[in-house]
């Protein structure tokens, strides 16, 4: 929700370096469709973790982050918690700004916290998950997971 200046409601008090605020509740990590950079997974494996076990490719030949019993496999359901937040994907720190097919760059609805995106905010993901998408069209045409096994 916003109020007359443009602003979330409550980014008055926050000021104008106002960042979305996340309760942490995992919503979005539940049931996620998340596409995955070239860079995003190599980042991962270098913390160690097999892309073969956290990706998959999806009928269009995105690269998407696996789920595990119902959510991200990077989701802590014990401590409600990312086990990579500090390198966790693009489209995850973007999130919950997303495109939504045949419509627009919108703020998610499922986000219980989605009124604390400014409009200033939601114009500087947006232009940030366009910049995403378009390189993720890319890379859907390019094999990487073999790149990454050598």
């Amino acid at each position: 929700m916003y109020n007359n200046n443009g602003r979330a409601l409550g980014e008055e008090r926050w000021g104008l370096n106002h960042f979305m605020k996340c309760s942490c509740c995992g919503t979005c990590c539940q049931k996620t469709k998340m596409m995955l950079s070239f860079e995003d997974v190599k980042r991962l494996e270098r913390l160690g973790y097999d892309c073969q076990k956290f990706i998959f490719r999806d009928r269009q030949g995105f690269f998407c982050l696996q789920n595990d019993h119902g959510h991200c496999f990077f989701y802590d359901v014990w401590n409600h918690s990312c086990k990579v937040y500090k390198d966790r994907p693009l489209g995850c720190h973007i999130y919950p700004v997303i495109y939504q097919v045949g419509k627009e760059i919108r703020v998610d609805d499922i986000c219980p916290m989605k009124y604390t995106v400014s409009k200033r905010e939601l114009k500087r993901k947006g232009k940030e998950l366009s910049d995403l998408i378009q390189r993720l069209s890319q890379e859907s045409k390019v094999d990487f997971l073999g790149i990454l096994n050598m």
